[in-house]
């Protein structure tokens, strides 16, 4: 015996096949139900190293730029 997968959609009681179908006369099948609802993902929280942890400094201001507008304008 092989096991074989087979993509159909079962639409009120009645299976439509997606693409090929199985050539049996008949089978015994799985059904994997999927949500239809929109879950939104979740977000990973990321985490420094405990062994960098406490290590780094803020120099200077963290708002404003490092460099004046006139020099993020290189283009001119």
């Amino acid at each position: 015996m092989s096991l074989q997968s087979y993509e159909a959609i079962c639409h009120q009681g009645q299976i439509k096949w997606l693409n090929d179908c199985p050539q049996v006369e008949e089978a015994r099948v799985i059904v994997t139900v999927l949500s239809s609802e929109k879950v939104a993902p979740t977000r990973i929280r990321h985490q420094a190293s405990p062994r960098i942890a406490g290590k780094g400094k803020v120099l200077g201001d963290i708002i404003a730029p490092a460099a004046s507008v006139n020099d993020w304008n290189c283009a001119e």
